[in-house]
């Protein structure tokens, strides 16, 4: 079975639980495999990232498996402005988020609500150098523990975003993310866009942000800001201290 978000912005939670954690989320348009359903929950497995929790069953629409491989197989066209809408045949509109999926919208087996949509798209791979004005459409978000969109991010949520709507692919979680990509010996050797990931006490990387110029980087902690990057660490001159202690910078693009 698989299916597809038709609303703005559903949650991912860790269990099948209104009250659980929410890990993520799935933005309109975003597509699915079905791994789990129980009457009111469902456990997903997402395309784009192979991320996987639960959803509420009454909060997607099933599609079938050649839709599935065709949305997959789709190039990524994704909503480019802060908020923009759908409109569906009954001339109501929905509002949905930065990043939102629209590769369904001209293939009439999935998008059978005959959503239309007359706002900005982006596709395809953007220069390297665009990932910073990209980053500072979320600025001054507030953090979201598994948020993805201008309304709520989370550090992690925040890189994906910004690399997808330039059109390259990151992991979920900061601690994948490290995966991916060349590690870098030295801050020096980095360039705007490269990213840098941070670890707690026991070695496990918890944190990530999009490297600037002039040893700035920009991430998410109470919101997305920008703060100085040296080669212990992130310092916030806010309160005149290290916050978040560097482990590793990687080179994804």
């Amino acid at each position: 079975m698989f299916g597809i978000c038709n609303l703005a912005i559903i949650p991912l939670r860790a269990e099948a639980s209104d009250r659980s954690e929410i890990v993520s989320q799935v933005l309109f348009g975003e597509h699915f495999e079905v791994l789990e359903q129980q009457k009111q929950w469902t456990r997903i497995s997402l395309q784009y990232d192979n991320y996987e929790g639960w959803i509420d069953t009454k909060q997607f629409r099933e599609i079938s498996e050649h839709a599935f491989g065709q949305l997959s197989e789709a190039a990524v066209v994704l909503n480019s402005d802060l908020v923009e809408y759908v409109a569906a045949p009954d001339n109501l509109l929905m509002p949905i988020p930065l990043g939102a999926s629209l590769s369904f919208l001209d293939n009439s087996e999935i998008n059978v609500e005959n959503f239309g949509f007359e706002g900005l798209k982006i596709s395809g791979k953007k220069p390297k150098s665009n990932l910073i004005n990209t980053a500072f459409m979320y600025l001054n978000a507030p953090y979201l523990w598994g948020g993805k969109t201008p309304f709520g991010i989370d550090c992690s949520g925040f890189t994906q975003m910004v690399y997808k709507l330039n059109g390259y692919h990151l992991l979920r979680d900061a601690s994948q993310q490290a995966t991916q990509g060349e590690a870098l010996s030295f801050i020096e050797e980095s360039e705007p866009g490269d990213l840098a990931f941070f670890d707690n006490d026991e070695g496990r990387i918890i944190h990530v942000g999009i490297i600037m110029d002039d040893n700035y980087i920009i991430h998410g902690s109470g919101k997305i800001r920008i703060d100085r990057l040296d080669h212990l660490g992130i310092y916030n001159a806010e309160i005149n201290r290290h916050t978040h202690k560097l482990r590793v910078i990687k080179k994804i693009i």
